[in-house]
């Protein structure tokens, strides 16, 4: 990684850390993990702007998780759930017609707005009311398209709409891995499939799938795939009726679930938990909570693409491969 140095008045290469930050905003101490960029012949730091950007999306993500604001992800899932524009949508909630824009850009909302947009993405009931309210503010198309996508919901269970949105991509996936590993008990299954969307995110720039996991007490977990392999407790997952046939991934996908089997399925669930215990995105989602406190906080996938990206960029990973100089890494960390 290459970098200007103001000391060294040169173009130089240069080293990244991570470092605990504290940001006071509107008067509230703001504590996150950022990164600071150190020259490599000086030593002192530089300013480099992927670091900046970095550091900026983090201190959001505290201070949205601190202040309990609805982060740009979920913004982002109200849309797509109800299948609204940014612009139909502020129309609706008689809000200025960019603002839903302005905060997807990161402006942050004051908390009666949070609470609002909250509001309507787990409660599509109080959605169909705003829309059959103001639905004159819209166009008709916007309007049938929502009113559409309302009507697919359950008697407004959009925790179970959620769940399933995306079943069979993920649930593809999961096939894959049961069929291609060894043994894979439900714990291992849970951070593998963390890997595989980290890793994916990193070398493709796209995520895998769309369901969000959570950090529970053991780790990122994906709450629906929890609940269809629980029974199996700490013991290897063995599914007689998977039809394994009906797998459909592309080529990109089953190279980087691969590269994750061969580098990451060859340690027990156990090891793969201190694993993620050690790692950013669930670290900095549990800020605050006891070790064996149960939370269903989800993890932003932006803390989980901004880690990944980052530690592709730190061990200089040209191909998928050399995943495997991480995990051996964590390994080292660990034991």
């Amino acid at each position: 990684m290459i970098g200007f140095c103001e000391k060294c008045h040169d173009m130089v290469e240069y080293s990244v850390k991570e470092e605990k930050k504290t940001k006071i905003i509107k008067g509230k101490e703001i504590k996150y993990t950022g990164r600071v960029a150190f020259c490599s012949e000086c030593e002192d730091e530089l300013f480099v702007a992927d670091v900046r950007d970095y550091n900026l999306q983090m201190l959001d993500i505290a201070f949205r998780e601190q202040e309990k604001l609805i982060s740009v992800s979920e913004i982002e899932s109200i849309l797509e759930r109800y299948k609204i524009g940014k612009r139909p949508l502020s129309l609706l909630l008689g809000w200025g017609e960019v603002t839903v824009t302005r905060y997807l850009n990161r402006d942050i909302p004051t908390k009666q707005y949070s609470e609002t947009l909250k509001k309507i993405l787990y409660d599509p009931n109080y959605m169909a009311e705003i829309l059959e309210k103001n639905k004159e503010k819209i166009t008709t198309h916007a309007y049938t398209v929502c009113k559409q996508a309302l009507e697919k919901i359950d008697n407004g269970t959009v925790q179970k709409t959620f769940e399933l949105e995306n079943e069979g991509k993920i649930d593809s996936f999961v096939k894959y891995l049961l069929n291609n590993c060894a043994e894979v008990t439900p714990l291992a299954l849970q951070k593998l499939l963390y890997y595989v969307q980290g890793f994916y995110k990193a070398f493709q720039g796209e995520y895998l799938f769309k369901d969000d996991c959570e950090a529970w007490v053991h780790g990122p977990v994906y709450r629906n795939i929890y609940y269809k392999y629980k029974d199996h407790g700490y013991n290897p997952i063995e599914e007689s009726n998977v039809n394994y046939g009906e797998i459909n991934l592309s080529m990109p996908e089953k190279e980087i679930i691969d590269s994750v089997i061969t580098n990451f399925a060859c340690y027990s669930g156990k090891v793969l938990e201190k694993m993620t215990h050690i790692e950013t995105p669930w670290r900095v989602t549990r800020r605050g909570l006891g070790d064996n406190e149960v939370s269903d906080m989800i993890i932003n996938k932006e803390l989980i693409a901004n880690y990944f990206v980052g530690i592709k960029s730190k061990y200089n990973m040209l191909n998928i491969s050399d995943i495997r100089d991480y995990s051996t890494d964590l390994f080292k960390k660990l034991f």
